[in-house]
């Protein structure tokens, strides 16, 4: 069950990136509902996305616990 809502956090991300506020508190639900080895591997996913859009670096300071 938890891995299917990794995968599933890591297709809501990748649909709202385009925006960084919408992106952002998505982050901050993952946050929350990942586990912590998850969230180890979403911080990976997160900074490829950043290489394609470089706005959403501001994210990653939710990540940083």
């Amino acid at each position: 069950m938890a891995r299917a809502m990794f995968e599933y956090t890591k297709t809501v991300l990748s649909k709202v990136s385009f925006d960084t506020a919408l992106f952002c508190r998505e982050v901050q639900k993952a946050i929350h509902r990942l586990l912590p080895y998850e969230l180890e591997e979403l911080k990976v996913f997160i900074k490829s996305l950043i290489l394609q859009n470089p706005d959403l670096n501001q994210c990653l300071i939710y990540l940083k616990t």
